[in-house]
């Protein structure tokens, strides 16, 4: 990802603007752009998306799961937009026609090369200081996904041979391999 100047201070409307199939996030008023995702990040969405998806649905849950491109605003001002590669949001009240207006409850991000600064340090913090409940950093390269669990203060790691148990889920947990 590439900020586009350090000078500007940009809004959603910027966002907005951008060329179509053009993606981008916003992110303190700065511009991040993203680039296209490989098959195996694709593959990992598809992944996270049915599994979870299932889960909810066989359960009846008020949960909703999203992928990406799927717009969240973190904050009520217009200079922070995310796209989350899944978001899992179980408060309707934060779905609107444009996205989800707040934090949603899980976010899943699989790094990839361009990404890596971005996930695991501007993102963490953001979504931390949003008050998301629980955000898994998936990394395909290692084959270790990272979770953290922002209300109970917990970061733990994963392979994926491992069952990662989903903490806003009580005895659900999902493995990768």
């Amino acid at each position: 990802m590439d900020v586009l100047s350090k000078d500007n201070v940009y809004t959603i409307d910027d966002i907005y603007a951008l060329p179509d199939g053009e993606r981008a996030e916003l992110i303190d008023g700065k511009i991040y752009y993203m680039a296209p995702p490989n098959t195996l990040h694709q593959r990992l969405v598809h992944f996270f998306d049915r599994e979870i998806g299932n889960y909810i649905q066989k359960n009846n849950g008020e949960c909703e799961i999203f992928p990406a491109p799927f717009a969240v605003f973190l904050s009520k001002n217009d200079k922070n937009y995310v796209e989350p590669d899944i978001s899992v949001i179980c408060d309707k009240n934060k779905i609107t026609d444009k996205g989800c207006i707040g934090a949603p409850d899980l976010i899943i991000e699989i790094v990839s090369p361009g990404s890596v600064q971005m996930d695991y340090f501007t993102k963490l913090f953001k979504y931390r200081t949003a008050k998301v409940r629980e955000y898994w950093i998936v990394d395909a390269a290692k084959e270790i996904t990272t979770v953290y669990r922002f209300e109970k203060e917990i970061m733990e790691q994963y392979s994926f041979s491992e069952d990662v148990p989903v903490g806003i889920y009580e005895g659900f947990s999902i493995r990768i391999h």
